[in-house]
């Protein structure tokens, strides 16, 4: 998945993955699978798709949601607060660079 969000590219190819989770099963409204990764730049994002009850859903008209991906830019605190909330080691989480 490839979004220019702001000016920035976020891809899932060319990012480092940090970690992974997900929820519920493929067909269920409030399904979600999201990775973090971090650019080579050195900039975090969220990656997933999940149902139509969850931050992944897609509005297709005033009453109606459907299943959808997204990337979202998160900063430094929140890539690390994700990590510490599902369970990645902090090991596996990169120094803080100045970047």
């Amino acid at each position: 998945m490839r979004r220019v969000i702001k000016g920035k590219t976020y891809n899932t190819v060319t990012a480092a993955i940090i970690g992974s989770d997900s929820f519920g099963y493929l067909n269920d409204f409030d399904h979600w699978n999201e990775s973090l990764y971090r650019t080579k730049k050195g900039a975090y994002f969220l990656a997933g798709s999940g149902g139509a009850r969850t931050k992944y859903a897609i509005r297709s008209d005033r009453n109606t949601y459907y299943g959808g991906e997204r990337i979202f830019p998160v900063t430094y605190e929140e890539a690390l607060a994700w990590c510490e909330a599902h369970g990645v080691s902090p090991d596996h989480f990169p120094e803080r660079e100045n970047a």
